[in-house]
This record gives C-alpha cells, structure tokens and sequence, in this order.
C-alpha cells in the first residue's frame, strides 16, 4: 500500500510539473506588443515629445528597454506588461507634445489677431 501512494504522489508531481511546463510555453513572447510600443516611441519622439513632455518619454524608453530586456530573458509576463505600459507612456507624451504645440499655434494666432486689429484701428483713425 504504501508503495502504490508514493507511485500515485509521483505520478501527479509529474503531471503538475507537465502542466506547469506546458502553460509556460503557452505564453509567447510578446514580440508584437514591443513592436507597436518601438512605433509608438518613435512616432512620439517625432512629435516633439522629448522637448514637450520628457517626463512621460523618459518613462516610456525605460520601460520599452524593460520589455525588451524581459523578452531577451524569455520572461513573458513581465514583458507583455512592460510593452503595454510603454505604449501608453508614448502615446501620453505624443498627446501631450501635440497639447502643448497646439497651444502654442492658438497663443501665436491670438497674438497675430491682435496685431492685425490694432493695425486695422490705427488705419481707420483720421490722421490730425
């Protein structure tokens, strides 16, 4: 009896570790998640977030390279979720560049506005 117990222990000790082997080649390496988060880096660095926002593009190249690291590791998880938050962090800063250049172009337009109606009244006043 007792030898049939230690045979049925060690027959599901090596289903467990069957399972468990077989769900962690089950994750795959997100490489395609790293790829968007690359184009999301990029396109926000286009953008101008470095100069207009590079709190959120300093946290977004860290956490790419995080990924990056993660997947060179096999660690899939950990990288999936790196990705993820990298792409977002891009995405923030490319908004945020763009907020901050749209501001800019609406103050440069209000100030061109101005120029032009103080021009205008001055033209329109009878000369002494």
């Amino acid at each position: 009896m007792l030898n049939k117990t230690k045979w049925t222990q060690g027959a599901a000790l090596c289903v467990a570790l069957a399972m468990g082997a077989a769900g962690c080649a089950s994750t795959p390496i997100p490489n395609e998640k790293i790829a968007v988060a690359k184009s999301s880096v990029a396109r926000a660095e286009q953008s101008g977030a470095p100069e207009y926002a590079p709190v959120e593009m300093a946290a977004a190249r860290d956490k790419l390279a995080r990924a990056e690291k993660a997947a060179a590791d096999k660690d899939a998880q950990p990288a999936t979720q790196l990705a993820e938050q990298a792409n977002v962090d891009a995405q923030l800063a490319e908004a945020t560049a763009q907020e901050h250049k749209s501001h800019k172009a609406a103050t440069e337009f209000d100030a061109s506005m101005q120029a032009l109606r103080q021009e205008s009244l001055r033209a329109t006043q009878p000369t002494q």
